[in-house]
């Protein structure tokens, strides 16, 4: 007899009941062939389970209670296996290494591999069904509720059931019943099974077309976690996802950005595939070379990166980004981003259609993909592409006139008289460019009016400098002089 301490801290006395549950179970050892049988035995398994219970012998209760689950998981007894389940883990005082035990035979059951989610094939010949194997997993997931040490678990199983609810085709209670969990909470999990459920939940949050929540959701996923070696695959499909939201806010730059991630990544992976292959001693390069490997992953990010900040509104950071992307030595494999890339950067009158646009850019992914509420996004998209290109002319005729009449100004750039002035008002009040326009006159005015005093501070300014600049001249050729 020995002691342990129980949870208030006070001993237990623990009576070692080893011998006598090795014998009950040796016993026991062929499987029931009859629901008599079945239910013999587990009269006598939970009459024993009690005395281990009460004598503090947690090994043999474990031993004990899984036996019970598996004689009624062997028998195919679906409803008498959650029965079971249900019963020993409710006994007053249960041990909750027992429960554990018990919780952890029983995903076993359901999933493939314990730590994982996917879902174990049903064996009709020994009387499982698919509706019994759901019942089992609701069982599992009442009982693991508000338990923090089955915590794991439950997460396990609430996808568990989250998948078999999607199998069946009802996408919005699996998105429900996967939101109920709130896993960047847990802190027994890995934060690899961490960021693959909350993808989990963003992925099914945007089939439900829950946009709100989906953005709630990715905004739990931290981004420097991504960035770590051995996430690429977690990192695409997290960009992927933030691309179909902002698809549907129609955000035309954060699609750029979700994209140029996409790009970077599948880069690096290209990269490091390639790596290893050139390091194999069992591959041979030339024939390796010869083959069509069709078109990198890469280039359809790039490409859809470059579509997308065309049809970004003009920002410092906007600008800032193109001018990077213009660096990029990949740019050059795709003529048409590269065209569309100088375009934009080129202080110089874009013409509309851009080069390419109509045989190579309305067919990508930015033009083609249908928007869930039936609008034509092709027409979208090319009305906004228009709009960007009239709105980089405007800036670039600010840029060399001070004024200029609205006749000419619309002749320069292809567009009706009522469309430019709507154009040139719009940027105005967005603040893109300083504008005004005198309609009697017909003249616009892209430099404000200095009044008298401004010029004069200006030129008192320049004359300062100047100045200061002749007198650090003359000090510096003073000091030389001296030193000869």
């Amino acid at each position: 007899m020995s002691s342990n301490a129980n949870n208030d801290g006070a001993l237990e006395e623990r009576t070692d009941l080893s011998a006598e549950t090795s014998s009950l179970l040796e016993s026991l050892k062929s499987t029931p062939s009859s629901s008599v049988d079945l239910a013999t035995s587990l009269t006598l398994l939970q009459t024993h389970e009690k005395k281990c219970r009460l004598a503090n012998d947690t090994p043999s209760l474990i031993r004990i209670c899984t036996t019970c689950l598996q004689l009624c998981h062997d028998s195919g007894n679906n409803e008498r296996l959650i029965e079971t389940l249900k019963m020993l883990c409710g006994r007053r005082s249960q041990k909750s290494k027992a429960i554990g035990a018990m919780v952890q035979l029983g995903v076993g059951w359901v999933l493939k591999d314990p730590t994982g989610c996917e879902l174990a094939d049903v064996d009709s010949s020994k009387g499982e069904t698919e509706e019994g194997r759901e019942a089992l997993v609701v069982a599992l997931r009442d009982i693991t509720d508000g338990k923090i040490f089955l915590e794991a678990e439950r997460a396990r199983l609430t996808r568990c059931l989250a998948v078999i609810k999607e199998q069946n085709g009802d996408v919005s209670s699996a998105a429900s019943i996967l939101q109920e969990v709130h896993v960047e909470t847990y802190g027994s999990l890995s934060k690899r099974e961490k960021i693959e459920f909350l993808l989990e939940q963003m992925r099914l949050t945007l089939a439900k077309k829950d946009y709100v929540r989906a953005y709630i959701v990715g905004n739990k996923i931290n981004r420097k976690a991504l960035g770590e070696e051995g996430m690429e695959n977690f990192k695409v499909t997290f960009y992927k996802l933030m691309a179909e939201y902002h698809r549907h806010e129609k955000d035309a730059y954060e699609l750029s950005k979700d994209y140029h991630a996409i790009y970077t990544t599948q880069l690096t992976m290209d990269r490091a595939r390639s790596d290893s292959n050139s390091s194999s001693e069992d591959v041979d390069m030339t024939d390796f070379s010869a083959k069509d490997r069709g078109e990198p992953k890469w280039m359809s990010a790039l490409r859809s990166t470059v579509l997308y900040l065309a049809l970004s509104p003009h920002t410092r950071e906007q600008n800032d980004t193109l001018n990077r992307i213009s660096t990029d030595t990949n740019l050059e494999k795709i003529d048409a981003c590269r065209e569309t890339v100088n375009i934009l950067l080129r202080k110089e009158i874009a013409s509309y259609p851009l080069p390419h646009q109509e045989e190579e850019m309305e067919s990508w992914d930015a033009f083609t993909t249908a928007s869930d509420d039936g609008e034509d996004m092709a027409e979208y998209w090319r009305k906004i592409l228009r709009k960007r290109i009239i709105q980089h002319n405007v800036r670039v005729a600010a840029l060399y006139y001070r004024r200029i009449r609205g006749k000419r100004l619309a002749e320069l750039l292809g567009l009706q008289h009522e469309e430019l002035e709507s154009e040139v008002a719009d940027m105005v009040s967005n603040g893109e460019v300083y504008a005004k326009i005198d309609r009697p006159n017909n003249i616009i005015r892209f430099q404000e009016k200095k009044s008298p005093e401004t010029v004069l501070s200006n030129w008192a300014g320049d004359v300062s400098s100047l100045l200061h600049l002749v007198e650090t001249t003359s000090n510096l050729i003073q000091k030389e002089n001296m030193t000869q």
